[in-house]
């Protein structure tokens, strides 16, 4: 009989899954409660192969012999994190940033003109920090004087590895408005690589960096302007939402804005003075 996906070398017992789960947890906040276990399972699985391991609970195991975390802690966040990301997701939100937020920051500073500062705190893959940098630079050209950088964040390597390249499929950009899509999009001289690349103007005012949100400190500036925020506090406890909420807003001018998901407007609760603008959309 032919073996089974549900072998042992792809089933972790549940005293490995906790092991995981536990550690997860503690090193970026995300639970992984046992309905997880199944994703967990077919996701270690490539990882587990690729090091040549007979089974997930050796790998497991292996984990916490001769230091071997130290090197295996960036592998394994990546497997585990979730990076769902579009160009302009949740679109009002760039509409508020060019219609509402970007006038009443500019008028914040002298004269009228200034150097935005926008942070992208769970990048991702970098759609959304392109998806700034479009709407800015669109600005720019209709006649707003003002300079622009903006920093891209996240705990996965992996996807941190996309952005800084800039390179997707061609078919990630249906949400993209066509005209911005000649303007900031370069095809791939490989006709059989169906693949567009952001233009060298928007890459060189985007920086990413690998940064976790439940590190004590972010080496990120102070006079932020927009700090995005979007559908990764979710995954985290209550006291956990609370303290990255703080640690972020420490991060924005005054007058700076903090944007976050739909399922998540409730963090205005975990931080004093933090006024609501609009359901998902807060000002220090």
């Amino acid at each position: 009989m032919m073996p089974s996906l549900r072998d042992a070398d792809v089933r972790l017992s549940e005293r490995h899954f906790r092991t995981i789960a536990e550690l997860i947890e503690g090193q970026v906040g995300i639970k992984l409660p046992p309905g997880k276990r199944l994703m967990l399972e077919g996701r270690l699985h490539k990882r587990m192969r690729a090091l040549n391991f007979g089974d997930l609970n050796e790998y497991v195991d292996n984990l916490f012999q001769r230091d071997h975390l130290d090197a295996e802690l960036i592998h394994l966040i990546d497997v585990v994190t979730t990076n769902k990301t579009d160009f302009f997701r949740e679109p009002q939100h760039f509409t508020f940033m060019k219609d509402v937020a970007v006038p009443a920051l500019l008028k914040r500073h002298e004269r009228g003109h200034g150097n935005l500062k926008i942070w992208s705190s769970a990048s991702s893959t970098g759609m959304e920090a392109y998806t700034i940098a479009m709407v800015l630079d669109d600005l720019t050209r209709s006649g707003s004087r003002f300079q622009f950088r903006i920093l891209g964040t996240d705990v996965s390597t992996a996807v941190l590895r996309v952005a800084s390249t800039a390179i997707y499929p061609r078919d990630v950009l249906t949400p993209v408005p066509e005209h911005f899509t000649r303007r900031y999009f370069l095809s791939s001289r490989d006709k059989s690589r169906d693949e567009v690349r952001v233009v060298p103007e928007l890459r060189r005012r985007t920086h990413f960096m690998r940064m976790n949100l439940m590190d004590a400190s972010y080496p990120v500036d102070r006079d932020v302007d927009m700090i995005f925020c979007r559908n990764v506090l979710i995954y985290f406890d209550k006291p956990t939402q609370r303290k990255v909420v703080e640690q972020l807003c420490n991060h924005l001018r005054p007058g700076g804005y903090l944007l976050v998901g739909h399922s998540e407007s409730m963090v205005h609760s975990c931080v004093p003075g933090l006024k609501q603008v609009q359901p998902t959309i807060f000002q220090v």
